[in-house]
């Protein structure tokens, strides 16, 4: 069959590619310029996107089309399909129907830390010799792609809430059905498709009156949201987990790169966990969670923590030039920065400075900027750039004072940046997009000017 995808580009549309092509289709798709890491996979895997979405497209005679939730009514390329009749599906339930079905699916779920959930729940899968499929919304380090098939029944999956497609408003987590399901996290986001926390919560219900007696859901102890969420209806096993133990249920503590995780008066291992901060303890709590629910011994699940290696662009170091080090993150929301930043400042011998841009349909809106000063209490400089904003970004980050300051120009911020940049700081640029290549344009600038000091 050969299957042309709209929104091919995107972290999830990118891995079903990959697995459709495992099932032996043909793939083709379309997206406008892309950017790494997934321009990187799709080429390494031999798939060249077209650039754009032009009805003429349809001349390639796929036998069907699916259509990424990043397309919307108005696109030229969709109007054709529609208006010819040609079949179609969105990628949540081609997944469904053609990857899921007989599969034990382990599902992560929550605002935050769905991908490096996702990627430690395969990553101890895997060293536990189970050979899971996997769709991870990003690049984890060691796996030779972001989605596979496995040769298991076990299938582990990034269950994201935002909406399925044009055609579908649901939550795309529904279509998938768990057998295990973390929910890691749960505060309000995607203002573009829910109009407030409740609304989430809502999709939520809905996914869990899908799972059956047998299924667990493993849950943060510590979020009223996700109370909320239990308490309107559950028909499976519950088990919750939170930080300080012992504690009834999973429990994780750490001391410096070390953590230690149990179940009630049990423990399981103490082990290094490369990954930084509070947030990713809690994060390796879950994934053993729920690999020992799909059944991985508990000693041999905390000890896998060990060689988890992490994924791109979550405390991704990008270089060091003249003492400084460059960080990319994805974080975008602010509850996210403030882990990101809290997890690197010990780590830093100089000054922690944090760069943002508000990339994501939430922030784009400016509906959490009155959470921004705060997000960024734990960094010493503040570069904010407000490219496209509606809003007024250097007045959101007023109360930060003279630590902060905001340009629409990435040249004359990458140059704020490096003029204010010393020995032994750390830079950290957070985004869930390109942000221009700010990255590669810092360590080119303190590289141009570490040879015009010389």
């Amino acid at each position: 069959m050969h299957l042309h995808i709209l929104g091919i580009g995107g972290v999830f549309m990118a891995g079903l590619a990959l697995l459709a092509r495992s099932l032996g289709h043909r793939v083709t798709g379309c997206d406008g310029p892309l950017y790494p890491p997934m321009s990187e996979v799709l080429a390494a895997h031999g798939i060249s996107p077209i650039v754009g979405y032009s009805a003429d497209q349809v001349a390639l005679g796929a036998d069907c089309y699916l259509i990424g939730n990043a397309i919307s009514r108005g696109n030229p390329l969709l109007e054709e399909i529609l208006d010819r009749g040609l079949p179609y599906r969105s990628g949540p339930q081609w997944l469904a129907e053609a990857v899921l079905p007989g599969r034990w699916v382990v599902a992560v779920s929550g605002t935050h830390g769905k991908t490096t959930t996702t990627a430690l729940v395969a990553h101890i899968l895997r060293a536990a010799g189970l050979d899971p499929g996997y769709l991870i919304g990003g690049a984890a380090v060691g796996f030779p792609a972001p989605a596979a098939l496995g040769s298991t029944p076990l299938f582990v999956l990034e269950a994201d809430e935002y909406d399925t497609a044009f055609c579908d408003k649901r939550a795309k987590f529904v279509h998938y059905r768990p057998r295990t399901l973390v929910i890691n996290h749960l505060e309000y986001d995607h203002a573009d498709i829910y109009p407030d926390l409740a609304a989430i919560e809502t999709q939520f219900h809905h996914l869990i009156r899908t799972m059956p007696r047998s299924a667990r859901i493993i849950g943060r102890a510590d979020l009223p949201a996700i109370d909320r969420v239990l308490m309107r209806g559950c028909w499976s096993e519950v088990e919750r987990f939170g930080w300080g133990g012992p504690q009834p249920g999973w429990w994780v503590t750490r001391e410096g790169d070390r953590v230690t995780i149990g179940r009630g008066e049990e423990v399981f291992g103490s082990v290094l966990l490369a990954l930084p901060g509070v947030h990713n303890a809690l994060n390796g709590c879950a994934a053993v969670a729920a690999a020992v629910h799909a059944g991985v011994a508990p000693q041999e699940a905390v000890a896998a923590l060990a060689t988890f290696a992490g994924v791109r662009r979550r405390f991704e170091q990008r270089g060091t030039v003249a003492g400084v080090t460059v960080y990319d993150d994805f974080a975008h929301h602010p509850t996210a920065i403030a882990a990101t930043l809290a997890a690197l400042r010990p780590q830093v011998a100089g000054r922690l400075i944090a760069v943002f841009e508000p990339r994501s349909n939430t922030m784009k809106r400016g509906v959490m900027r009155e959470q921004l000063p705060g997000a960024f209490a734990d960094a010493d400089r503040v570069f904010g750039y407000s490219k496209g904003l509606d809003w007024d970004l250097a007045s959101a980050l007023a109360p930060l004072g003279n630590r902060v300051v905001v340009d629409d120009a990435i040249d004359r911020l990458v140059a704020a940046i490096v003029a204010a940049a010393q020995p032994g700081d750390a830079i950290v640029a957070m985004s869930n997009g390109s942000f221009e290549g700010i990255h590669e344009r810092l360590l080119a600038a303190l590289a141009e000017r570490g040879a015009q000091n010389r």
